[in-house]
């Protein structure tokens, strides 16, 4: 008989990383017997639910889904208590992004009181699309950034998502804010949960001789665009270094070694990628480097329309490249 042809090998496809979040809260929960959380009132959105578990409820103690309501503030402040109660509970909770307006004050207190709580906050961007600008994230990445204690994640595809989950596990006094997107993203080469561990580190590097000409800085969503955008310019005899940044916080806890030789001081010319403000970028990009983002809030249209018309595109990362190094 003819030997069969060796099965194809599926090509992963791009996934919204709340979806890769649902992955991991599965994976975590039979292996963590602690874990218990919910969202508030958005399990479906937020993809919380952790399947193989009932709701905790009267007389079912046992069960781990918590129904949290709409009451965001109310949802952190439950988790604050479940963390610091010292039972050895890991608590998580979950919303929109944008909803973090309305739960700032117990996220701050969970910063302040050392209680690791996970904050799973899905529709990241303006990404999110329709629902407009009341939904849509600008400020807020920068904000929780400048947050004391905070770690504040974007994570780009699956394998940064488990790497901000390892992370915010084992930070039983640091509570951790996961930004997660709506759209999907592919998994990129090079992308890696102990790269993500240490908040920032290379995952391209077109440059034999060590020396980029320019390094392109991103996060999420857009570090695809960064990634795009390097192929391009090399095409045209550029060296182009790619830099994925899902935590600020983790990357300033690393030597200055390890943080110049991801980010070497003498390469200027610079260019960040995110879908939120550039308030807070400067830091990394200096005083000659450009933001490819959004500095104002956002409009009602589909995710594709909306990165066009504010300029979050591959071209403008392209053209903000070409600036710099001029």
């Amino acid at each position: 008989g003819d030997t069969p042809p060796p099965p194809k090998k599926k090509k992963k496809k791009p996934l919204a990383t709340r979806q890769h979040s649902q992955t991991m809260l599965n994976a975590l929960a039979p292996v963590l017997p602690g874990l218990v959380g919910g969202s508030a009132d958005l399990a479906p959105s937020n993809l919380t639910l952790m399947k193989m578990y009932g709701d905790f409820q009267k007389n079912q103690y046992a069960e781990r889904n918590l129904r949290f309501g709409v009451r965001e503030h109310g949802m952190g402040a439950i988790c604050n208590g479940i963390a610091l109660h010292g039972s050895g509970l890991i608590p998580y909770c979950a919303t929109f992004f944008i909803f973090t307006d309305y739960m700032r004050g117990a996220m701050r207190v969970s910063a302040l009181s050392e209680a690791g709580v996970i904050y799973v906050m899905t529709h990241d961007s303006i990404g999110l699309g329709e629902d407009g600008p009341t939904h849509q994230p600008i400020e807020h990445l920068s904000s929780f950034r400048a947050m004391p204690d905070m770690l504040t994640f974007r994570p780009a595809g699956g394998n940064e998502t488990a790497g901000a989950y390892k992370v915010a596990v084992a930070n039983r006094k640091r509570p951790s804010t996961i930004a997660l997107s709506r759209q999907n993203m592919p998994n990129l080469p090079g992308t890696s949960i102990e790269g993500t561990q240490k908040g920032a580190y290379v995952i391209h590097c077109g440059c034999p001789n060590g020396k980029p000409d320019v390094i392109l800085m991103g996060t999420g969503s857009e570090l695809e665009l960064a990634y795009q955008a390097a192929q391009d310019l090399e095409k045209e005899g550029k060296k182009v270094r790619v830099v994925s940044m899902p935590c600020f916080e983790l990357f300033e806890e690393q030597t200055k070694e390890y943080k110049d030789s991801v980010l070497p001081p003498s390469i200027t010319a610079r260019v960040s990628v995110e879908a939120g403000t550039s308030f807070g970028w400067h830091k990394y990009l200096g005083f000659g480097g450009k933001h490819v983002g959004i500095d104002s809030f956002g409009a009602s249209a589909p995710a594709p329309t909306l990165y066009e018309k504010f300029g979050i595109t591959k071209a403008h990362v392209i053209k903000a490249a070409k600036e710099v190094m001029a």
